[in-house]
């Protein structure tokens, strides 16, 4: 896929090229159609899945399913390996995620339904197109091979909650847990004991059948159980961790009471857990982690070698607030401009990971342009600096922008527009603080999810 990198900090400057090529190795290394081919293979009616094999002749259905903002691509190339052999099949994706069909090597079959829906609130299209995914497990035979596609956005595209709770008290709490700073591993926690399919339970509604899911990693570490809130994997969790949530983030007298009451009576009753480890649906289902932030990270590093830079991968961990996160690796920066550690220029360190925003204020942005905004005072004056953060979705938070770009200039030009970078971070408004700069990056949806990266480059004069 192409995609569009150009911003104004990065136009006409001798480095333009090599360091739009880093942030296209990443990018390309997590391409979901290529991620699928190496892991899937068919010759004849023989299926090689990582170290799985199966006959296809001696299979009833191979049926497809998933949810996620890369579950288009993924199931295009499962479908364009698997032939006539694949039966049917349901995929959520998100809005605006799908691949122009009007290129005939991107369709899909006729038998492949894909659900757009919304995210990160989900809404009746979610809902629906879970339902047929329920109805279409619900009915699979111990000959049957059920592969599942699962990325990023896949807990707020496939959901199914309890009757107790209905969706506008889900997208309720939804809201509040994106605005008070819980991780992602907390978010999915709660997500799992409220709801029908995750948390390993769509594993256990493709009991007696074959289970293999191909993810796409959004989550440090890569655990099973998060990603998508793990609707095929064992859930560690208790319901009794999911209210405990709900007390440490003072949410109890705020979200929906139905919800509150629902979490209560499960965990005071220790009433229907989740499916744990040690259950036996899990002897027939294989998790198989196709894609993640190291590999990108990896792809961006080896590029940055070839385009003649020293090149570190700090880490793929970087957790914690946006706004506090930003001023430590700033600090970096400036330690190589210095005095050449940890690396000397021409320098390219690369940070993976996803942090969180706190929103204490109205304005719009995102965490990676918010990581970005809380770096402009401490890079101010350092020539030939480039700080830029990505989100690998081509989408931070509720914008349509992956992240911003900060240079040792960016402080005077603000001051220019009469901007105070500290004012737009006090009402968490990054977007338009780099809307006004021209420096947000745009690259629009690239049909990946891998976490964020954010790429410190110290060039030579």
């Amino acid at each position: 896929m192409k995609y569009n990198l150009s911003t104004r900090s990065l136009q006409d400057i001798k480095w333009t090229d090599s360091i739009t090529n880093v942030l296209l190795a990443a990018l390309q290394a997590v391409d979901p159609l290529q991620a699928i081919k190496k892991f899937i293979k068919r010759s004849g009616y023989h299926l090689s899945i990582g170290d799985l094999s199966f006959n296809l002749k001696q299979l009833n259905r191979v049926l497809l399913v998933g949810a996620g903002k890369a579950s288009y691509p993924m199931a295009v190339s499962v479908a364009q390996i698997l032939g006539s052999y694949l039966t049917e099949g349901t995929i959520i994706i998100k809005d605006g995620h799908r691949i122009n069909e009007n290129d005939l090597s991107f369709c899909l079959p006729q038998s492949v339904e894909v659900i757009e829906a919304s995210h990160p609130i989900p809404d009746k299209r979610g809902l629906q197109g879970t339902s047929q995914i329920i109805d279409l497990l619900k009915k699979t035979q111990s000959d049957d091979l059920v592969i599942c596609l699962l990325s990023g956005g896949g807990s707020a595209l496939m959901f199914a909650p309890y009757p107790e709770i209905s969706l506008p008290e889900l997208q309720e709490l939804n809201e509040q847990l994106l605005a008070c700073g819980a991780t992602i591993n907390e978010i999915n926690i709660l997500r799992k004991h409220l709801d029908q399919v995750k948390g390993g339970r769509l594993a256990e509604l493709a009991v007696p059948a074959n289970l293999v899911s191909l993810i796409l990693s959004d989550v440090i570490g890569d655990p099973l159980d998060v990603i998508a809130s793990g609707p095929t994997a064992p859930d560690p969790s208790t319901n009794t961790d999911a209210l405990s949530i709900i007390y440490r983030y003072d949410l109890i007298n705020n979200i929906p009471s139905s919800i509150s009451k629902f979490l209560k009576n499960r965990s005071n009753n220790n009433l229907q857990e989740t499916p744990k480890p040690d259950n036996p649906i899990f002897n027939k289902v294989h998790n198989v982690i196709i894609g993640n932030n190291l590999i990108a990270a990896e792809a961006a590093q080896e590029q940055a070698t070839l385009e003649g830079m020293n090149s570190i991968i700090l880490t793929t961990y970087l957790q914690g607030e946006a706004r506090q996160a930003g001023p430590c690796l700033a600090a970096i920066a400036k330690q190589i401009v210095k005095s050449g550690h940890p690396i000397e220029i021409p320098a390219c360190v690369i940070a993976g990971g996803e942090t969180i925003v706190k929103l204490l204020g109205d304005g719009k942005g995102g965490r990676n342009q918010e990581l970005a905004l809380s770096t402009v005072n401490h890079l101010a004056g350092l020539d030939n600096v480039y700080f830029i953060t990505l989100a690998t979705d081509g989408g931070d938070g509720p914008t349509d922008a992956a992240g911003a770009i900060v240079t040792g200039n960016t402080l005077d030009n603000a001051r220019n527009f009469g901007m105070n970078p500290e004012d737009y971070l006090a009402r968490n408004d990054s977007y338009h603080f780099f809307q006004a700069l021209g420096d947000l990056l745009k690259p629009g949806p690239t049909l990946t999810n891998v976490n964020d990266l954010t790429f410190i480059f110290a060039m030579p004069s």
